[in-house]
């Protein structure tokens, strides 16, 4: 298989070990009720495998509609799958799942939806400042705020529980470019990254006049704490919600889907460069 017979969204990428395990939104579940999430795997980046279910929503589970956008993280020798889900009667939220291998089977370790149960919760990514302090970085969705937000709040070390209350690192109509005659903004697939010099960048996606986006903000102190602005779109042709990740030949990619549209979605990979401390496409 190539990316072209890969219908996903949000895709996500992980190294290890010499091979590449990409992870996604199943496109013709992503706006229904889902059973669940696969795994492709690869060791050159354009040959994949078959797909692999890695995750199976359990019987008597919270969920069972629109599971979105899983990102799996290796973090202290196990993989946590970050994974939003809701059901007719609950708020959309993030939940943290666990496995001893990036094949999965990823298994919920709490009962629970990570993210706050009264907030319309979405797109939890991982992040883990300079001092080992464990995050997760989600957006509170625009329907029920109309602003829709990029947060944080702080995770117990096992990531079993909050440490902390949720904060806004920022909003959909901060950045300068964003249309102010909108009456919502949309926050979608924030993703941390630290450049080479040490810049601590969060790439996210939202609505322009130009369609779906790719964009990218930073933090003033390099912290997740910090005060965050906005640079140029990265990406503004139709694509978004991506992430970024180095192969095995020290090459950095964008990886993002394009069209935003359903059934037609893609993953599409972009090298990526460093320009004193921001990013471009190549």
């Amino acid at each position: 298989m190539t990316f072209k017979d890969i219908n996903i969204r949000d895709p996500f990428v992980l190294t290890y070990e010499g091979r590449y395990y990409l992870y996604g939104t199943r496109g013709e579940t992503a706006w229904t009720s889902a059973e669940g999430l696969d795994v492709y795997v690869s060791d050159d980046m354009e040959n994949w495998s078959e797909p692999h279910e890695c995750f199976s929503v359990p019987e008597n589970f919270w969920a069972d509609k629109e599971i979105w956008a899983p990102e799996v993280h290796r973090y202290n020798d196990c993989f946590y799958m970050f994974v939003s889900l809701r059901s007719e009667n609950r708020c959309r939220g993030t939940q943290i799942l666990k496995s001893q291998s990036p094949m999965g089977p990823f298994l919920p370790f709490t009962d629970d939806a990570i993210t706050p149960p009264d907030w319309q919760s979405l797109d939890g990514t991982f992040y883990v400042d300079k001092n080992g302090e464990p995050y997760i970085v989600f957006c509170r969705e625009w329907v029920q705020v109309k602003d829709g937000q990029i947060c944080a709040m702080k995770l117990t070390k096992d990531l079993s529980a909050p440490a902390g209350e949720p904060w806004i690192l920022f909003k959909g109509s901060d950045p300068d470019w964003a249309d102010k005659s909108r009456e919502t903004f949309i926050t979608d697939g924030p993703f941390v990254y630290r450049t080479e010099c040490g810049r601590l960048l969060l790439i996210w996606s939202t609505f322009t006049p130009t369609g779906y986006v790719q964009a990218v903000a930073s933090s003033d102190n390099g912290e997740i704490d910090g005060n965050w602005s906005h640079d140029d779109l990265l990406f503004e042709k139709d694509g978004g919600h991506g992430m970024i990740f180095e192969d095995y030949n020290g090459v950095k990619h964008l990886v993002l889907h394009s069209p935003n549209e359903n059934p037609k979605e893609r993953p599409v990979l972009f090298d990526l460069t460093e320009e004193n401390g921001k990013l471009k496409l190549i």
